[in-house]
C-alpha cells in the first residue's frame, strides 16, 4: 500500500516529467535532461527554499536576544521555552519551515535516485507513462559527447562532493565557541563539522558507486542551491536596508 502510494504520488509523476522533457527536446542527451530536470524540480521547490533561508537569516538576526533569554532563564527551562516562542511570534519566525522543506524533498530525492539508478534508463518503462506522454526517440546516455552517465565517473563524483562542501559551508552558520559549554552548543558544533566534512565524503561514495547520473543530479542541485541562497540573501539584505 505504502509502495503504491509512493509510486503514484512521487515516482511516477517525476518519471513522466523527465520523459516528457526528453520527448520535447530530441537534441538533448540524458545528462543534459538530468541538469534541466533538476533545475525544474528546484524551481518548483523555490518558494519553500526561500522561506527556509529567510527563516535562517531571521534566526541569525535575533540570536543576541535568544542568547539573552537563555542566560536569563537558564535555571527555568519552561520559562525559557515560553519566552523563546514569544520572540519567534513577535519577529515572525517559523523555526519549523526548514523541516517542512526537508520532509518534502526526501521522497523527491528518493524518487530521483530510483529514476536514475533502477528505472532502466535509457530504456523507457512505457507502462509507467501517462496517456499524454509519448515514448521519445532513442536516448543518448553520452553527456556532451564525452561521458556515459549510466557508468561510474570519478570526475563527476569529486565535483558532486566539492559542490556539497561549498553548499554546506555557505548555507550553515559558523558555530562560535562558547565560554559556557552545553550539550546543545556541543551538538550544534558537532553537526556543523559533520555536515561540512563528513557529508561530502558520503556524497562522493554514493555518487561514484551508483552512476554519473546521480553525481550530475547532486552537482546541479548543489550549484542551484548556492545560487539560490546568494540571490535570497542579497534580496533580504536590500529589504532591511
Amino acid at each position: 500500500m505504502l509502495s503504491n502510494f509512493f509510486t503514484t504520488v512521487f515516482y511516477q509523476p517525476l518519471y513522466n516529467g523527465l520523459i516528457f522533457l526528453i520527448s520535447l527536446s530530441p537534441w538533448i542527451d540524458l545528462g543534459i535532461a538530468v541538469v534541466l530536470f533538476t533545475c525544474i524540480v528546484r524551481l518548483i521547490l523555490f518558494p519553500l527554499s526561500r522561506k527556509a533561508v529567510r527563516t535562517q537569516l531571521r534566526m541569525k538576526e535575533i540570536e543576541p536576544e535568544m542568547n539573552e533569554i537563555k542566560k536569563k532563564y537558564k535555571d527555568n527551562r519552561e520559562e525559557q521555552a515560553r519566552r523563546t516562542m514569544a520572540l519567534y511570534k513577535e519577529r515572525g519566525v517559523n523555526p519549523f519551515s526548514g523541516i517542512l522543506l526537508l520532509l518534502i524533498q526526501l521522497p523527491i530525492i528518493i524518487s530521483l535516485y530510483q529514476i536514475f539508478y533502477s528505472s532502466g534508463l535509457p530504456k523507457i518503462a512505457s507502462n509507467l507513462l501517462y496517456s499524454f506522454v509519448h515514448t521519445p526517440h532513442p536516448i543518448s546516455t553520452i553527456f556532451l559527447g564525452s561521458i556515459d552517465i549510466t557508468q561510474k565517473s570519478m570526475v563527476f563524483a569529486l565535483l558532486a562532493a566539492a559542490s556539497q562542501y561549498f553548499q554546506v559551508k555557505y548555507s550553515m552558520p559558523i558555530q562560535p565557541k562558547s565560554d559556557t559549554p552545553s550539550f546543545s552548543n556541543d551538538l550544534a558544533r558537532s553537526m556543523s563539522i559533520q555536515m561540512k566534512y563528513v557529508f561530502p565524503i558520503v556524497v562522493f561514495f554514493i555518487a561514484y558507486n551508483i552512476s554519473a547520473a546521480i553525481a550530475i543530479y547532486w552537482l546541479t542541485s548543489n550549484l542551484f542551491t548556492i545560487g539560490q541562497e546568494i540571490y535570497i540573501r542579497r534580496a533580504h539584505k536590500k529589504a532591511i536596508v
